[in-house]
Formats: structure tokens, C-alpha cells, sequence
């Protein structure tokens, strides 16, 4: 990082040479990239919905085409592009495992975010009369926000009494490493559950989760994580931090399209607890009595017992696709470039807008991911017509209430190329 301090400066020529020595940089051809017209947009915007893989199609039309031919007989009769339907999940838990630093066991593709927190929740929050509260970050992801306060009701609890917020240190921007532990210092005997995300959707700040998990342990608490901005993006050590569970989305640096598959993670000791309650469907049953009709459920080992129907085939296809190409990529690699765009970016800011933006996300690249949330100064009247006249200048990032423009250069697909022009974009933005 000090060497690429040392090499930068404000102008084209700079970004040139910086993708000049980009190894990843043929990556971005292998994307579809938005197009206005005859110009190719500046997308900062993966951290809302990533890029479609070139390969996505294929991968769709193949199943496609198995299901034309072989109606029924596609969920066993493998050919030569791998498995059938009955078992295509299964080639996700590898690859899975390698982005989140767990075990093949411990992470399943299954159902969407939100669906698998319900899931989550049903096993991991077991409220008592003395522990019966849930703590959630002041600015959680309003889908989060929701399944918990409905989780408190459900249990007869009133979340303006259960639902406690974890918010930053008395003048700070960002959570920080020692507010969780402040807040179960004071309530950490009645707290039954902390859920944190892994990155913050508004700021970009990533959070120690083997340091939130050892302090929640400390508390005797339940820990779960969001890694929606998380998974893809930075690194990750599930198993080691012990976290009981955690949850994902595809379609965001996992670029598995709108709505995609998404993924969830249960720890191996979790998973192992006797009478731990869950959620049961037919898919998390053994796959050896699937079909038996049995009357009584047998669950899976790990993660995939917490399947319940036969995963949506058509929407796994394009993460198959992506998958792969973190595989041939390597997340050290991209992690190393992610550091640099985001530094490149920071160093543009400062350069060519002195005063006129307020980085939000903290400074130390171990603490952020690639996103990099930013507060105009002074305030736009209004936000979303900013960030409206910033994409018609051919820049795709994204506002948030109340203050925050989102910009995140994904290295699978990002050159430093389109950081530079999204600044120069910004600047005469702003200037108008």
C-alpha cells in the first residue's frame, strides 16, 4: 500500500499505468458491462447488484435445454457438464466454503437472505424470562430490522423493549472495535442473541467478527453475522471465528443476478447440538430416504439440514457461473486489488475534491471492503437528484438515506480506469 502511495497521481496517465500492471485486469471481459447507448457506463454500483458473467447464459440455457430433453429424468440422469438436478446443489458447498473460510459441511445455497435469517432466528433465538433480547447495529438493513422485530413479536416480546441498538462511540463515524463489548458490559445478561453484519451496508465499515464473536461468547450470547457485503468481497474465517451461524445474498459480489440463490453457514459445533430446533422440509432430509416417504424427519448433516425444498435450478446456473471465476481469479489476488482501487479512489477524492467529500468508510483497509460510502459537503438539497446527474454523466453508483453516496470499484470486474473517470465525473457534478 505505501508503494502504490508513493506511485499515485491525479492524472489519466497514472490510471493507465495502473491498469497497465493490473493481473487481474482481462477479468473484466468475461462481464457484461452496461451500456447507455454507444457508451459503456462506469459501473461503481456491485455492491447493490453485481455484473453478469459472460458464461451466465450458457449455464442457464444448459439446464434449460435438460429440462426440454429430459423432462423429469433431469434430476438424475447426469451428462457431461456434471450433475442432475438432485444433487446440484451440492457443487456450490466447496467453492462456498473457500469464500467464507468455513467447511464444505457448514455453508449451504439455499433460499434468499432474509428467508434464511427467519431460519436462523428459529434456531438460535431461544428466549428465556432472563435472556430474551436481541442486539442489532443502529443503521442494520431495514430487512434485517424487519425479521427481528417480527422474530420478537412472534416469541410475545415487544422489540421497543428486546431490540437493543448497537451504535458508534459518542462522536465516531463507525462501530469500531470495543462498542459491542460496551453495550453487553450493561445488558449482556439478558441479551439471548447479537446479529452484526460483516460489512455495514451505509458506511462500508467491515467488522472483526472473531473479536465480536469472543466478546458475545464472554456474555454468554448466541452470534450470528449478515455477510450480505460481506461474502466476495473480504476475507473471511467462519469456522475459526465460531460464530453460530450466518447468512448471505448472491447478488451482490457474487454477481449471481437479481434475486439470486442465497447462502447460509452453520458452525459444525451448532449444527452438532442435540434437540436444537429448526425449521424442517423435505430437502434438509437424507438424501438416501429422500424419496422414501418416511414419516419422520431425518435431518442432513451441517448447514443442509436446514434446506426445505429443492433448490430453484435456473437461479443457481449464474452463480456456477461466478463461482468459478473467484476460483480462477484467487481471493487473495482480488483482495490485494480491491485494497488498491479503494486506496486510488480515496487518493482521487482528496486530490481532485479537497473539502467537498467526507469519506465515511474507516481509512484502514482491514476495517473496509471495496465499497466507499461518502458524504457530499456541503449537503445536497436532494441526494438522488445528485446521484441522478452523476449517472447521466455515466457513473452507476448509488444513493442512501439520509446522506450517502455508495461507490464501490469491484476488482473481478473495476479498472482503475473507471475510478478515475467516476471522480472526474463527480467533480463536474458537484461544479454544476
Amino acid at each position: 500500500m505505501n508503494a502504490l502511495r508513493r506511485r499515485l497521481d491525479p492524472s489519466l496517465d497514472c490510471a493507465r499505468a495502473l491498469d497497465a500492471d493490473d493481473e487481474l485486469g482481462a477479468f473484466r471481459r468475461r462481464f457484461a458491462l452496461p451500456r447507455d447507448g454507444a457508451r459503456t457506463l462506469v459501473y461503481l454500483c456491485g455492491h447493490s447488484l453485481g455484473l453478469m458473467p459472460k458464461e451466465a447464459p450458457r449455464l442457464v440455457q444448459r439446464e434449460l435445454d435438460r429440462w426440454a430433453e429430459r423432462g423429469v429424468d433431469g434430476h438424475f440422469e447426469a451428462d457431461g457438464a456434471g450433475s442432475g438436478w438432485f444433487d446440484y446443489h451440492e457443487r456450490f458447498a466447496a467453492p462456498l466454503a473457500e469464500l467464507t473460510g468455513a467447511m464444505p459441511r457448514e455453508v449451504v445455497a439455499m433460499n434468499t437472505l432474509t428467508v434464511n435469517l427467519h431460519l436462523m432466528l428459529v434456531s438460535f433465538f431461544r428466549p428465556t424470562r432472563d435472556r430474551y433480547k436481541i442486539v442489532i447495529e443502529r443503521n442494520a438493513f431495514p430487512s434485517d430490522r424487519y425479521a427481528v422485530q417480527s422474530q420478537l413479536r412472534w416469541h410475545g416480546l415487544d422489540p421497543a423493549e428486546a431490540l437493543l441498538e448497537l451504535a458508534p462511540p459518542a462522536g465516531a463515524r463507525s462501530l469500531g472495535p470495543d462498542a459491542l463489548d460496551a453495550l453487553l458490559e450493561r445488558e449482556g445478561e439478558r441479551v439471548a442473541l447479537v446479529l452484526l453484519p460483516g460489512v455495514q451496508y451505509l458506511t462500508g465499515e467491515a467488522l472483526d467478527l472473531a473479536a465480536a464473536v469472543r466478546t458475545a461468547r464472554k456474555h454468554g450470547c448466541r452470534i450470528g453475522f449478515d455477510l450480505a457485503h460481506a461474502v466476495g468481497n473480504v476475507p473471511l474465517a467462519l469456522h475459526r471465528s465460531g460464530a453460530d451461524f450466518a447468512v448471505w445474498c448472491s447478488y451482490k459480489y457474487l454477481n449471481a443476478g437479481p434475486g439470486a440463490v442465497g447462502g447460509c453457514f452453520v458452525h459444525e459445533r451448532a449444527a452438532a447440538e442435540a434437540g436444537l430446533p429448526r425449521l424442517a422440509g423435505w430437502w434438509g432430509h437424507v438424501p438416501e430416504r429422500r424419496f422414501a416417504a418416511d414419516r419422520e424427519f431425518r435431518p442432513m448433516a451441517g448447514a443442509a439440514a436446514w434446506q426445505l425444498s429443492n433448490p430453484p435450478i435456473l437461479s443457481l446456473a449464474p452463480l456456477a457461473a461466478s463461482l468459478a471465476l473467484f476460483e480462477e481469479a484467487g481471493l487473495e489476488r482480488l483482495r490485494a486489488k480491491s485494497e488498491r482501487l479503494t486506496r486510488y479512489l480515496e487518493f482521487l477524492l482528496e486530490a481532485k475534491l479537497p473539502g467537498r467529500v467526507e469519506v465515511l468508510t474507516p481509512a484502514e483497509p482491514q476495517r473496509r471492503g471495496c465499497q466507499l460510502s461518502l458524504r457530499i459537503v456541503p449537503a445536497p438539497r436532494d441526494g438522488r437528484e445528485l446521484a441522478r446527474r452523476l449517472r447521466a454523466a455515466g457513473v452507476v453508483g448509488d444513493w442512501r438515506e439520509p446522506d450517502v453516496l455508495r461507490l464501490a470499484p469491484v476488482p473481478l470486474y473495476n479498472r482503475f480506469r473507471d475510478v478515475y473517470d467516476a471522480v472526474q465525473a463527480l467533480a463536474k457534478v458537484l461544479d454544476e
